[in-house]
Formats: structure tokens, sequence, C-alpha cells
């Protein structure tokens, strides 16, 4: 049988391959580690106590933006059936590469991401999405606009604006201020808006130290979505990032 991860690693080779390419310079990578007291998913939570790490390369090969990653992920207590136990942790792997042209008004991307999840019954839980992405800058306001395409299932999409804004402390103090509003288009509902503030610290010219704290909104209690008895929460935590 054909390993699931098959185009998902030939996608991950191809960006990295097209970075490695790139002049030194214009190749950047970062690693992160973060806990969070609960696993806020697009409103949603998930689970609580989540640890995580990933790494990701970003490059600029000719105008082009490339990027591409990994996402690991283990959490308790999880809300999703067939995914953990009382006894045993879920756990999460994101892969996932993007591609982005900046065309003056806007910029637009394309990604793909593939999330496995272990020890899930007969892995109905694993998923794919094609990303698409516009963003720009409005007035020092990062905005974007973002679809998710489920590539399995029911084909599905999830819908997410979002703004945000970075506003310089000191030399080695940033307040980050982040909002996002979900939306299913093809139910034509609003899931939950989320707020987010953060607050990195240079800790050294690599390593930035970000508490942060999420307070999400519900506004979708619907029985035919995911969101159905979904609730107002609120999620802090802090992620070490080391940039080279």
């Amino acid at each position: 049988m054909r390993s699931p991860f098959h185009p998902i690693l030939a996608a991950l080779a191809a960006v990295t391959a097209m970075a490695a390419a790139a002049p030194p310079s214009e190749v950047d990578y970062e690693l992160h580690t973060k806990y969070s007291n609960e696993y806020l998913f697009r409103g949603l939570n998930l689970g609580k106590d989540l640890v995580e790490v990933g790494a990701d390369v970003t490059a600029d090969v000719r105008g082009v933006g490339l990027s591409a990653g990994v996402w690991y992920g283990s959490f308790q207590d999880n809300a999703v059936p067939g995914l953990g136990s009382p006894t045993q942790d879920a756990i999460e792997l994101d892969l996932y590469g993007q591609i982005s042209k900046n065309f003056g008004l806007c910029t637009g991307s394309l990604g793909y991401i593939y999330r496995y999840f272990e020890a899930n019954d007969n892995n109905t839980l694993n998923t794919q999405e094609v990303v698409f992405g516009l963003s720009h800058q409005f007035w020092g306001i990062d905005t974007s606009l973002t679809y998710y395409w489920g590539v399995e299932k029911d084909n599905n999409g999830y819908s997410e604006f979002a703004l945000g804004k970075g506003i310089e402390l000191s030399h080695s103090l940033v307040l980050n201020c982040g909002l996002a509003l979900g939306y299913l288009a093809e139910q034509g509902q609003l899931t939950a808006l989320t707020s987010k503030l953060s607050l990195d610290w240079g800790v050294t010219h690599t390593a930035t130290l970000s508490p942060f704290v999420k307070w999400s909104v519900a506004l979708s209690d619907d029985n035919d979505t995911a969101y159905y008895g979904s609730k107002n929460q609120i999620v802090g935590g802090m992620m070490l990032s080391v940039a080279f």
C-alpha cells in the first residue's frame, strides 16, 4: 500500500531542495518549543497540557517565497473520540509546505498540510488540506484571508480572516496583538472569534521567549458541525524559539 506520507514528503523534499538552491543569506531556519494549558484549534478545545516542538525553513528564490516545516504535539484528556485515552497522551504530527508570491496589491500563497494522529481508530482522524491565502498590510496592520480546503471526507473547508499588529516596546521587547474570525462557508456559519496577546522577549540575538494568552469566543452551537457545544476559552502558555 502506498504510504499516505508519500505526496507530502515529496512536496517537502521539493521545497527543501529549492531552498537549498537559494543563496545562504536568503534561507532562514527556526526551531521552537511551546507549552499551552489547553490545545485550542480554530476555536475548539481538543485537550489540555499541549507540549509541542517544531522546525521551519523559509527561503526566497527569485522573488518566490518557499517554506516547509514539521510540527509535533502531545496533549492529554482530549475531547476527540477515538484519539488517546485517560492513560495515554494523544499524539499529532503535522507536515506542511507553502509557496507564495507578492503581486503588489497583495501576497498570494498556496500550501498543503498533512495531519497524522497516532493511535486513532482506523486512521479516520488523519486529514489533508490545501491552503489558499491572500495577505496584505493596511496602515501597519497585517491582514489575511485564508481558506483551508479539506481534501478528504466531505471536502468541506474552513475560512479565517485575521488581523495582526506588532508594537515595539524596546529593542528587545515586542507586543504582538492578533484577532482571528473563523467561518464555515459550506454551512454558512461563523465559528469563533479568537484574540491573542504575546510578548516577544529577545533573550539573545537568535533566541526569543514569548509568553502568551488567547481568548476565544464561541459563535456557533449548531449540532451539524464540530462546534456543537463549543464554549468560550482562555488559554495561556509560553514559547521559546531560536532562529538561525
